[in-house]
């Protein structure tokens, strides 16, 4: 198989926020990208503008990026439509014979005049939130011992599937068996697997992500990303759904700190993360105990000294473990998680032992 080589389109949107999944796959696929497409901000970087990809450049147009083998398309907008100036930009590429890689809503393969083009070009359109589960929940066959943890949020956007991929490559570092499942577009471009829970038909949200849970249960940690909030007016129907068909024996909260109010909703001031917690523990435990054992602070928007005076604030408030996995690393959330596993299978802590 041909290795990719990807160029990001995020024409007009290069920011950590506008571009969330550029800068995820950047992140964590950093060798297959080769550039950013952006006419409005050419001869820049990735790091300059994402805060990550170090300096892969910027450029304006695809001859910039010769030996390119796919285009993929790097933001998640609020419903996910295609904005309408990137369809020429789409049909060079496939003009050029790119792959195209989406993750919205609006399928690719679905606009005649897209995938007529690809089938003439001879190239390949993957649309990563197209599926057919028609599967419902039914709550059985679960292992036991398997330790499924779930990253639920204040708000939406606010790290999830991130804190999710640290936590699963942390615990893959201390010698674990952990897999990271994938709920959302940006996690399946990622991992390579996984089910875009947003866009399943509501009755088959719980089952689509319990067969995720069934196929992969052989590992002992489930990492499960999160999507929304159960507090969010436009999200929270996926949330539940989520919440109750992947049935975790713990949660981890994600939050931005300096964030007032609901994201996209500004209007809406956020309901408080000891409310959250309550609210998430409560929903969960319908289906089975689970309890929140640490948070996950996204502070990109603090400086060190607020970091430290934030994190403490929280800790006291909760007494809970709390960090950013990026600024601090993910030790005391794996922490948390072991002894959680070892108060919950004390058979498995002393074979270990």
């Amino acid at each position: 198989m041909t290795a990719r080589r990807i160029v990001i389109l995020t024409d007009g949107r290069t920011t950590p926020h506008g571009a969330k999944t550029a800068s995820c796959v950047i992140r964590y696929k950093t060798e297959e990208v080769v550039a950013l497409l952006d006419t409005t901000q050419p001869g820049k970087t990735a790091g300059e503008l994402l805060g990550v990809g170090g300096t892969i450049p910027v450029v304006a147009n695809l001859a910039e990026a010769p030996g390119a083998n796919t285009l993929l398309i790097g933001i998640a907008p609020s419903g996910g439509k295609l904005p309408a100036a990137w369809r020429k930009i789409l049909l060079e590429a496939i003009d050029r014979g790119m792959n195209l890689v989406s993750g919205l809503h609006d399928f690719l393969a679905a606009d005649p005049e897209i995938a007529a083009a690809a089938a003439k070009k001879g190239v390949e359109i993957h649309d990563v939130r197209k599926n057919n589960e028609r599967d419902v929940s039914n709550r059985l066959n679960l292992r036991e011992d398997c330790l499924r943890i779930h990253t639920v949020g204040q708000d939406c956007s606010v790290g999830k599937m991130l804190t999710s991929v640290e936590l699963t490559l942390a615990l893959k570092k201390r010698g674990h068996d952990a897999k990271f499942i994938a709920t959302g577009q940006t996690g399946i471009m990622i991992e390579g697997d996984g089910c875009p829970v947003d866009c399943v038909v509501s009755d088959f949200v719980n089952g689509a992500i319990e067969k995720q849970i069934l196929a992969n249960q052989h590992h002992d940690f489930l990492l499960i990303e999160g999507q929304g909030s159960l507090s969010h007016p436009r999200y929270s129907a996926v949330t539940l759904g989520l919440l109750h068909g992947c049935v975790p024996q713990a949660m981890i909260m994600v939050y931005e700190a300096g964030r007032k109010n609901v994201h996209g909703m500004d209007y809406i001031p956020l309901t408080p993360l000891k409310k959250m917690i309550e609210v998430n523990e409560m929903m969960a435990s319908l289906a089975i105990p689970s309890k929140v054992i640490g948070v996950a602070m996204n502070s990109r928007a603090l400086s060190a000294e607020e970091t430290e005076i934030e994190r403490k604030k929280v800790r006291d408030e909760l007494g809970l473990p709390v960090c950013d996995v990026i600024r601090h690393g993910s030790d005391e959330l794996i922490d948390a998680i072991l002894a959680y596993r070892a108060k919950l299978f004390p058979h498995l802590a002393a074979k270990a032992g």
